[in-house]
C-alpha cells in the first residue's frame, strides 16, 4: 500500500486519504481496511499527516523505502533519448557538453539540472613567460605538464619593461618549475610573507605577477546549473524562504559541492532525500546524481535537484542514461 500511496501523492500533489488512495491504485481493500493500514504505516514512520485532515504524505523514511525497494522504473521515451543523443554529440567542447547536459536534464525532468565541470588531471608548471601588451597589460604564457599551453592576460597596474618581465620569468621558472598549480598559489603567498625582507623589489613583483596569473587560470565555475525556474514553479507561497535559502546555496556553492564530492566517491546512482543530504537547505528537496567519466575515470557528477515529491521512477533512468551519453561524448570530444 505504501507504493500506491507514494505514487498517488507524487501524481496528485495533495495529501492522500483512503478514498483518493482507492481511486489512484488497484487496491482490493475496503476504505476501512485502507485506513487501518495507513494508521500502521504512520505508526512506523513511513507517512504522516501534514494537517488535521485525514490525508497522509510520505516521510523521508517512506520515500527511502519506496526508492530502495518498491519503485517501478519507467524507461525513458525514445524521443527523449534521441534528444539527448543529438545534444550530447562529440562535435562540442567539453564545456559546451556540460552546459548542454545541465539544460537537457532540466528540460526532461522539469526540475533543476546540475553538472560539474570535468576535474582536470594534476597540472604541473613547466614554464612561464610574461610578455608586454598595450595599455600596461601582460600576456602570461603558462606551459603545464608537458605540452599544454595556457594563455592569460593580467593587468598589474603598472608598466614593466621587457627586461623586467624576462627577469621575472626566469625567477619563477627557476624557483617553481615542477610545482603543481593547485599548490603554487599557496607557495607564492608563503614565500611572499616569509621572504619579503630578503627578496629584492623585482623578485617580489615576479611573485605577485605569478600569483595574478594563477588566479586567472583557476576555473571560475565549478558546476553548471539550469532550470531554477522549475523549482520556483513547484514552490508553495509559504515555502519561498526555503527556496531563497537554496538559491543562496547555489551561489555560495560550498554545501552543494560538498554533497557532489560525496557522490564522486560513490558508485552508481545516488539519491539523497530531504534531510539525508546533511544540509538544511535541502531538507525539502531530493538530489539524484551519478558520476560521469572520461576514458573510464570519474571526472564529474551530474544530477537533478527537485522537491521530494518528484517522479523518481523517471528521473533516475534519465540521470543514468545522461551520464552514459555524456561520458561517451566526452571521450570523443
Amino acid at each position: 500500500m505504501l507504493k500506491s500511496l507514494v505514487e498517488c501523492y507524487i501524481n496528485e500533489g495533495q495529501p492522500v486519504g483512503s478514498r483518493l488512495l482507492s481511486e489512484c491504485g488497484s487496491l482490493a481493500l475496503s476504505s476501512a481496511s485502507i485506513r487501518n493500514v495507513m494508521a500502521d504505516l504512520e505508526s512506523l514512520g513511513y507517512i504522516h499527516s501534514p494537517h488535521t485532515s485525514a490525508g497522509r504524505v510520505p516521510t523521508v523514511r517512506g520515500y527511502r523505502l519506496f526508492v530502495d525497494s518498491l519503485i517501478t522504473m519507467r524507461p525513458l521515451e525514445q524521443a527523449a533519448v534521441d534528444h539527448l543523443q543529438l545534444s550530447l554529440n562529440a562535435g562540442r567542447s567539453r564545456t559546451e557538453l556540460v552546459d548542454a547536459a545541465s539544460r537537457i536534464l532540466s528540460d526532461l525532468s522539469r526540475q533543476a539540472g546540475l553538472v560539474t565541470l570535468p576535474r582536470q588531471e594534476v597540472e604541473v608548471l613547466r614554464q612561464v613567460e610574461f610578455l608586454p601588451l598595450t595599455s600596461g597589460q601582460i600576456l602570461v604564457v603558462l606551459v603545464v605538464n608537458e605540452r599544454d599551453v595556457q594563455n592569460r592576460i593580467i593587468s598589474p597596474g603598472r608598466q614593466f619593461t621587457e627586461a623586467e618581465l624576462k627577469a621575472a620569468s626566469n625567477f619563477i621558472n627557476a624557483r617553481y618549475c615542477g610545482v603543481e598549480l593547485a599548490h603554487l598559489q599557496q607557495a607564492l603567498v608563503s614565500d611572499m610573507q616569509e621572504d619579503k625582507d630578503n627578496l629584492n623589489r623585482l623578485m617580489q613583483l615576479a611573485i605577485d605577477l605569478a600569483g595574478q596569473a594563477i588566479d586567472e587560470s583557476e576555473a571560475k565555475d565549478d558546476y553548471m546549473l539550469a532550470g531554477e525556474s522549475h523549482l520556483i514553479d513547484k514552490t508553495a507561497s509559504g515555502e519561498v524562504d526555503r527556496l531563497r535559502d537554496l538559491f543562496a546555496a547555489f551561489e555560495r556553492k560550498k554545501d552543494i559541492l560538498g554533497l557532489l564530492d560525496r557522490c564522486m566517491a560513490a558508485e552508481g546512482i545516488q539519491v539523497f532525500i530531504g534531510e539525508e543530504s546533511g544540509y538544511g537547505v535541502l531538507d525539502d528537496y531530493s538530489v539524484v546524481t551519478t558520476p560521469y567519466q572520461i576514458s573510464g575515470s570519474k571526472v564529474g557528477v551530474l544530477g537533478v535537484i527537485g522537491p521530494t515529491r518528484m517522479a523518481y521512477e523517471r528521473v533516475i533512468p534519465l540521470v543514468d542514461i545522461t551520464a552514459r551519453l555524456l561520458s561517451s561524448a566526452m571521450d570523443q570530444s
